[in-house]
């Protein structure tokens, strides 16, 4: 599927992952239609975007507003990635992911069904994995047991769009991805520490038991061109790409790397976690996904997990 020059829509387009796919497609010299109500992206990420011809922001909320429709004319195809991303808001708020994962994804397929938008590239989550038996973990892998509402709610949306996609002769890529960082990310462990430890550098909460969970981070660098990889080279009606790094990095190594960087040796002090040792209800204590799908297409990362999660901690203290 190629789509340089051509109309795209980017929903989430204010978020860390979307900001940065919304300046790659624009590199790519495509006309960019970006849909964020701005409840968690931040429009100062879209400043350079904001600044091209080719770039529209519309302030739409996907559960409240009406009229998507008007702002497909023309697109070739949805980059579907507003959602709700924090994997542990789900114990205290067991409807925010429906919410915002399910619903908010029916709403943009039932616009591009009645305006006719051919395709989608929807960013999904390792997470739809569960407990995996299998590790690496490859995209055909099953059956699929997710342990959080998160993951149960994107693998949902999956169904949904393959749904779509065979009823209604649309073509969708879907992605799974390891924990993306970088820069402008503005949750998950790398932040929490950097956060933690600029109001106390002399010691560092760390949730659950040492050393932690152990997974595999992929730089957002290299996840954005996982995903234009991935829509060049897909020909399935419905295609599933696995994004990631080839090792593994657990917490306690996070915690190293992020106190190096910040120039401290803080005392570290862990919760003890739940359900042995996990950081909370829903954390998948290993996960590394089989890249080698996509690796076989063509693309695969520049960075290790070490390496993912150092740049992004030197790009979030601006060094």
């Amino acid at each position: 599927m190629i789509i340089e020059g051509k109309k795209i829509m980017v929903t989430g387009a204010a978020g860390f992952m979307g900001s940065y796919l919304v300046d790659r497609l624009l590199a790519m010299k495509c006309e960019v239609i970006g849909i964020d109500n701005l409840s968690s992206g931040k429009e100062e990420f879209l400043k350079s975007a904001k600044r091209k011809k080719k770039f529209r922001l519309v302030k739409y909320d996907l559960l409240e507003d009406e009229g998507l429709e008007e702002y497909m004319d023309g697109v070739s195809i949805v980059f579907h990635l507003a959602a709700n991303p924090d994997v542990r808001v789900g114990e205290s708020n067991s409807s925010v992911h429906l919410e915002q994962n399910v619903l908010a994804t029916y709403v943009v397929l039932e616009a591009m069904r009645a305006m006719g938008v051919p395709a989608i590239a929807f960013t999904s989550t390792s997470t739809v994995y569960g407990e995996a038996e299998q590790v690496p973990t490859p995209e055909n892998y099953g059956p699929l047991v997710p342990i959080s509402l998160y993951g149960g709610s994107k693998l949902a949306a999956e169904a949904m769009i393959s749904a779509y996609a065979h009823t209604f002769d649309m073509r969708a890529v879907l992605y799974r991805f390891a924990n993306v960082v970088g820069p402008r990310s503005t949750h998950g462990v790398i932040h929490d520490f950097i956060e933690k430890l600029k109001k106390n550098p002399d010691e560092l909460e760390i949730l659950g038991a040492e050393p932690g969970t152990r997974k595999s981070y992929v730089h957002i660098d290299d996840t954005i061109e996982g995903i234009i990889h991935g829509v060049h080279v897909s020909t399935d009606r419905v295609s599933v790409y696995n994004i990631g790094s080839e090792d593994l990095i657990d917490v306690r190594t996070i915690a190293d790397i992020v106190s190096e960087e910040m120039g401290l040796k803080p005392t570290y002090r862990w919760t003890g976690g739940v359900d042995g040792g996990r950081g909370w209800k829903g954390d998948v204590k290993l996960m590394h996904l089989d890249i080698s799908k996509l690796k076989s297409e063509g693309w695969e990362p520049k960075m290790t997990s070490a390496e993912a999660v150092r740049e992004t901690v030197r790009g979030i203290l601006g060094k």
